[in-house]
């Protein structure tokens, strides 16, 4: 008969899965940062990966406080996100619209790191995981300034951009 799982496996399971995607991120801001026009958007991509490593670093915390080895589980919605992103990158080079095309990939990373993260600090909050609960918060926090920083871009010139 399988094991019954409960919160405590499905935040390891979940856990794997952020990790895994935060890896990929990794991989893929440099590819945006150069294709990237705007300056200013090729400096929030370089800065993003510096934080993106310290994200890493955090998650592994968390694994070991819970006595568990950090690996990561495939993460499908974070595979297709960034094929996403790299069709844009593809079929806008050297258009107007790249930027504000990067800007939107980049968004849609974020918002899905920020339902993750939100998602796995409740589930340490319940499961008294208080360590656990402040690097996430930390992530959590860094991921919606982010996402603030893209719009920021998106909306002072990217978006006009594209539409010019």
């Amino acid at each position: 008969m399988a094991k019954e799982k409960k919160l405590e496996d499905l935040f390891h399971d979940t856990l794997k899965d952020i990790y895994y995607a935060e890896k990929k991120i990794l991989k893929a801001l440099p590819k945006m940062a150069r294709a990237a026009e705007s300056q200013d958007l090729k400096a929030a991509f370089e800065k993003h990966r510096d934080q993106t490593e310290g994200h890493v670093e955090r998650l592994q915390q968390v694994f070991e406080a819970m006595g568990k080895r950090a690996q990561g589980k495939t993460c499908e919605a974070i595979e297709g996100i960034i094929a996403e992103g790299e069709e844009i990158m593809e079929e806008f080079k050297d258009m107007p619209a790249l930027d504000a095309g990067l800007i939107s990939s980049a968004q849609a990373v974020e918002h899905y790191e920020i339902t993750r993260y939100g998602t796995l600090k409740r589930w340490a909050e319940t499961l008294g995981m208080k360590d656990a609960v402040k690097l996430l918060d930390a992530t959590l926090k860094e991921e919606a300034q982010t996402d603030e920083d893209l719009t920021k871009l998106a909306d002072n010139s990217a978006n006009q951009q594209a539409a010019a």
